[in-house]
């Protein structure tokens, strides 16, 4: 791959902390992971993406009315609203339906949002549902010097004082055996939150709103010491490509739905000039 030497471009970037997503983009293909945090090279917004962020916004604001009026007519009615104040925040998102002049796909789309939302009233009541915080921002630094930072969906608090991590998926559950990927962005919470405020969650819930399932896990202590081991590991491999350059990429399925395949190599690219300054390999004695 491309390689640079002397300074370094001013808005080049070095990984300064880890989040759940560019710990899954790492573990997917740590090109990809380059593509993002390194080159930062624009993606074209996406239709599911998108609808997601859309029902995040309409189940966040949903508890800003008082418990009685959280119904599914009411939590409906929010999306058009909700779709724009999003395209206010975010005006590139009309280029998903730029060649929708009748405003058929737009339609459709926004009543599949609509359905997403209502699903979720056969999962939880939200009448019952007093949230401790929500889009809640969360940091911490491990004893490492390793930051760690996400955005939890919703954080629930029980009167025991029992903590509840709560993440909102517009996709349908995975099966069996991918369950485990699935939890690790919760136990990433959780580690976040144990380290901050040393209480480990009681429960973590995945609500998949695609499928109308629920998945629960309980965590404890030697779950979240794994989960910090493993993230530790993960670091020093983002580091050691940082310094060496060396992001190679990992073919799977997933490649069809990546925007960078102008610029990987499996299909044919060429990466951009690399911005960072590489340190050299000791050779092998």
């Amino acid at each position: 791959m491309s390689t640079t030497t002397g300074t370094e471009p001013a808005d080049a970037a070095r990984p300064t902390s880890l989040s759940p997503s560019r710990a899954s983009d790492f573990m997917q293909c740590p090109l990809l992971y380059r593509f993002r945090v390194i080159d930062k090279l624009p993606e074209k917004p996406s239709a599911a993406a998108t609808r997601g962020t859309l029902v995040h916004a309409v189940l966040e604001r949903l508890f800003d009315d008082p418990a009685v009026e959280r119904t599914a007519p009411r939590a409906r009615a929010m999306v058009p609203g909700q779709w724009d104040r999003l395209l206010e925040s975010r005006p590139e998102l009309t280029e998903l339906f730029a060649e929708d002049s009748e405003g058929e796909r737009l339609g459709r789309w926004l009543s599949e949002a609509e359905e997403l939302v209502e699903r979720w009233f056969s999962l939880e009541d939200p009448t019952r549902l007093e949230p401790a915080e929500r889009e809640l921002f969360v940091e911490t630094e491990l004893e490492s010097g390793l930051r760690l930072r996400g955005i939890i969906d919703r954080v629930d608090v029980a009167p025991t004082g029992e903590v509840r991590i709560v993440d909102y998926k517009t996709g349908k559950a995975p099966r069996p055996e991918y369950a485990e990927g699935a939890l690790f962005q919760m136990k990433f919470y959780a580690l976040v939150v144990w380290r901050l405020k040393a209480v480990v969650p009681r429960r973590l819930q995945l609500v998949y709103l695609g499928s109308g399932d629920v998945l629960t896990y309980d965590p404890v202590v030697a779950d979240l010491e794994r989960v910090e081991r493993k993230l530790l590991a993960l670091w020093d491999a983002i580091k050691e490509a940082t310094e060496t350059g060396e992001w190679r990429p990992r073919p799977t399925k997933l490649c069809g739905w990546c925007d960078h395949q102008a610029h990987c190599p499996e299909f044919g690219g060429t990466p951009p000039v690399y911005p960072l300054t590489i340190t050299p390999r000791n050779p092998a004695p």
